[in-house]
């Protein structure tokens, strides 16, 4: 396989240095789980792994760690949470979807497919699985590839950008919380991941998102 470069993963110019780094290790993990002597698919399509990268670190404004890619056919498409346009919504988004309207029922949301992109472009989100690949009906099986990489780009994120909030939902995500230190703590939030098996038990009426504005200082359009 030939050696790629950091144009080739299609990620914005601000995160050269960190992909300079970490070059060998991903295109060993590319080659790993895109490699064509496994019949196991792998999502998202590889040119949408680094889907997230897109927009300059420095112009971030909010943090969306997630946990794993959804891995259903034609669902993951690299950014958490988000799928194509033309796919079910899957339950974890109707749920957030869901935890929008109850805290902001001012303002109509009114989300009719779970394509994420608009937070991304317009309101500079940067939507982080913590595994950015996965096998097909097979959640959690390539986390570990993944985590130092992912790790990396939190710290990263922390060096480039100082106003920038987190919100990190679900366990795993969670852990990922001392990356920031304590200095960064002040910037963080905690929420239960918005999985029908979890989110009754903390993830509704949470107010995560409305305590991202409040940090922020600002109000974010939510609709997708």
């Amino acid at each position: 396989m030939a050696m790629a470069t950091t144009t080739n993963y299609g990620v914005h110019k601000s995160w050269f240095p960190l992909f300079e780094k970490w070059q060998v290790q991903i295109d060993s993990i590319l080659e790993d789980v895109y490699s064509s002597k496994s019949n196991i698919k792998t999502f998202p399509l590889k040119e949408m792994v680094f889907k997230a990268f897109e927009i300059d670190v420095a112009d971030i404004s909010i943090v969306i760690v997630g946990q794993d890619c959804y891995h259903g056919v034609g669902q993951a498409m690299g950014l958490c949470f988000s799928i194509s346009g033309d796919v079910k919504i899957p339950p974890s988004l109707v749920n957030i979807f869901k935890e929008l309207n109850n805290e902001f029922p001012e303002r109509n949301y009114n989300f009719k497919h779970g394509d994420l992109t608009e937070w991304m472009v317009r309101e500079n989100m940067f939507l982080l699985n913590s595994a950015l690949t996965v096998k097909q009906s097979a959640p959690l099986s390539h986390i570990k590839k993944w985590e130092k990489f992912t790790d990396a780009v939190i710290q990263f994120i922390i060096k480039h950008n100082a106003n920038c909030v987190f919100l990190l939902l679900g366990n795993y995500a969670k852990e990922k919380s001392k990356l920031l230190g304590v200095e960064n703590e002040g910037r963080c939030i905690k929420g239960v991941h918005p999985s029908p098996l979890s989110a009754h038990n903390g993830f509704f009426n949470s107010g995560v998102f409305k305590n991202i504005e409040i940090k922020l200082g600002k109000m974010i359009d939510w609709q997708n």
